[in-house]
Formats: C-alpha cells, sequence, structure tokens
C-alpha cells in the first residue's frame, strides 16, 4: 500500500513525464509496420510509466528519464510481442542472411558487403534489400534492453542457468556486443549511434546522412545482422 505522499510523487512522475511516452512511441513507429497502431504503443508505454513510477527509487542514481524510459520501451516491446504480427518467412530470411554474412567475412576476412552477401544467398541485390526492410520491420529492440537483460538486439541470450557463472557470463555477453558494435562499418556504427543515443528517427538520420530514409532502414538492419552473425555463439 502507498502512502498518500507516494501516491502523490508518482502522479507528479506520470504527468511530467507523460510526452516521453509518446516521444518513444513516434520513434519506434519509424520502424514498424503500418498494422502496430501508436496509440496501442501509447497506452502500453503509459503502463510502463506507471510502473516505473512506483518502482522508482532516487537513491539507485539513475535519472528518472532513464530509468522510466527503459520500462517503457520494454512495455511497448511486450505489447509488440503479443500481436505475433511477424511471418515466419522473415524470421528465416534473416537467419539466412546473418549465415551468410558470416560466411563472406570468415572468408573474405573483412566486412561482407551487400553484393557479396546478395550474391552468397543466390538473390538480386533488390531482393535483398526487400528482405533486409521486411527484417527491420520484424526487428523491435533495444540498445537499453541488451545490455540490461541480453536479448533482443540480435535475439540473443545468455544460458538461463542460475548462480554468479551468470553474471559472468552476462558481464562477457555486454562487453563483446560493444566491441562488436565498435567493430562495425563506419556507416552503420554511426546509424545505430544515432538512432540509439541521439534518439534520431530514420528520416531524419537519412537528413544527416545525405540518404534516402529506406536506405537508412537498410543500413539499420546490416548492422544487426552482421551483429547476429558476429554474436552467433550467444545465439
Amino acid at each position: 500500500m502507498y502512502s498518500e505522499a507516494e501516491t502523490r510523487r508518482a502522479d507528479q512522475l506520470i504527468a511530467k513525464h507523460a510526452p516521453l511516452v509518446k516521444k518513444i512511441a513516434h520513434h519506434l513507429m519509424a520502424r514498424l509496420p503500418a498494422s502496430v497502431q501508436v496509440d496501442d504503443l501509447i497506452q502500453a508505454g503509459m503502463i510502463g510509466l506507471l510502473e516505473a513510477s512506483k518502482k522508482y527509487e532516487s537513491s539507485k542514481g539513475a535519472a528518472f528519464e532513464t530509468y522510466a524510459g527503459i520500462r517503457i520501451r520494454g512495455s511497448m516491446m511486450d505489447e509488440v510481442r503479443k500481436g505475433d504480427w511477424v511471418p515466419r518467412s522473415v524470421h528465416r530470411n534473416g537467419r539466412r542472411i546473418a549465415e551468410a554474412v558470416k560466411i563472406v567475412e570468415d572468408r573474405e576476412g573483412r566486412d561482407a558487403r551487400d553484393e557479396e552477401i546478395a550474391t552468397e544467398l543466390g538473390m538480386s541485390l533488390d531482393e535483398y534489400f526487400s528482405c533486409l526492410k521486411d527484417s527491420n520491420s520484424g526487428k523491435l529492440f533495444s540498445l537499453d534492453e541488451v545490455t540490461e537483460n541480453g536479448e533482443g538486439m540480435i535475439d540473443a541470450k545468455v544460458h538461463d542457468h542460475e548462480g554468479p557463472g551468470k553474471k559472468v557470463q552476462e558481464r562477457a555477453f555486454k562487453e563483446r556486443l560493444i566491441a562488436e558494435i565498435d567493430n562495425l562499418p563506419e556507416r552503420e556504427k554511426m546509424v545505430l549511434s544515432l538512432y540509439y543515443e541521439e534518439e534520431l528517427n530514420l528520416k531524419e538520420i537519412g537528413l544527416v546522412l545525405s540518404v534516402s530514409e529506406s536506405r537508412v532502414s537498410q543500413i539499420h538492419s546490416q548492422a544487426a545482422m552482421r551483429l547476429r552473425a558476429r554474436m552467433g555463439e550467444w545465439l
């Protein structure tokens, strides 16, 4: 049971940060298919904000907006996953792309190029870009979530056993992921940085890089697939 003061504090936090829910919802919508409604994301996000307002402890060190942002995104992702709107073929093609990236990079000893991946898949470049677009719409992920619980961006998960070994694995996973992000081609690394750290949408990133919004989407997906290929042992 919450005291009157705690309830009042929670209400104030919700009122002040309600615009954050809309901001995050519209930011995520840039990468989701039309079947996902922004109002559904906002509703789920408000639930996340409500939970954050009740559980936040300033003594833990994190600013409320940072803490709430993670809870809001997590709540929205739960709502999207419940919809089960991603066809199995999208997941299957995503795995194929990641496997092709690994084959090319192991063979060439450098970053795989778009045309090389397409050739490895037996596709034209346009077909490959189409698969990337579908995969991008099927991937809602957050760098916060990846580093919080070891899953999300590349469908990776540390082993589920309990005990001190689990913490060691989680730390190793985070360190490896950070290193692999740093080793991405410069443009892919920049897209991830602008999207997750600067919180620009795909259109805004396109203006920064002087490319189309669809090209930003392709680069974004390519980064995810490259990370998935390089983090294969964690899958």
